[in-house]
């Protein structure tokens, strides 16, 4: 019994050792670039998502405001409600970023919000009561500031994306994504043109 107890407990202790030695040289040879890339997309996923939720939650203010004074624009109003509505229905998953269809209709429905959010300030032109209006200006202004906080939001994620996606394509992590995170896909990014994707216009 005295042998086997001896026998084990160098093996124990050369496993040990081994984990020890092999720790730093798994991390730099960049064993956890995959993952933490990974994670840092979906964080900035997660701030695009909380932006664009924001601007949704300001809407139904922004409509009724508008329309207590310019009901007869019914189908402005209109479009920005269905377009609303037609932004938030759709289920957004940790799928999403890896499915390039449910993201480009992910993409076109926030395109088509932006585009009838910018019908709507435009028509507030042809209403100076509006205008100057203390809600509608708060609105306004916290409408400006989402618009800038989604351009922000969309731009760190652009970029957190190239660099995971750059992870799974490059050695030596490339190597890992091949052995380890075989699962890993590319994430997919905004690519909708520019002027689908232009803010509204919220300055009078």
């Amino acid at each position: 019994m005295q042998l086997m107890t001896i026998s084990v407990a160098p093996r124990r202790m050369l496993t040990i050792l081994a984990l020890v030695l092999l720790a730093p040289l798994v991390s730099a040879c960049g064993f956890n670039t995959i993952p933490t890339n990974e994670e840092r997309a979906k964080a900035a996923w997660s701030e695009v998502l909380n932006q664009y939720q924001r601007r949704a939650d300001l809407i139904p203010n922004l409509v009724e405001t508008v329309k207590g004074y310019a009901a007869q624009e019914k189908d402005v109003l209109t479009s920005v409600v269905e377009a609303r509505a037609k932004a938030t229905q759709v289920q957004v998953s940790a799928e999403t970023l890896t499915n390039p269809d449910a993201f480009k209709t992910f993409q076109e429905n926030q395109a088509q919000l932006t585009g009838a959010l910018s019908r709507l300030l435009a028509v507030v032109e042809n209403y100076p009561d509006l205008k100057s209006n203390q809600n509608f200006l708060a609105l306004q202004s916290q409408l400006e500031g989402t618009e800038n906080r989604i351009a922000v939001a969309r731009r760190d994620y652009i970029e957190a994306v190239r660099v995971y996606n750059t992870s799974l394509k490059t050695m030596p992590t490339m190597i890992w994504s091949w052995i380890w995170f075989t699962g890993n896909e590319p994430y997919q990014t905004f690519t909708i043109d520019d002027a689908a994707t232009q803010n509204p216009q919220v300055k009078f």
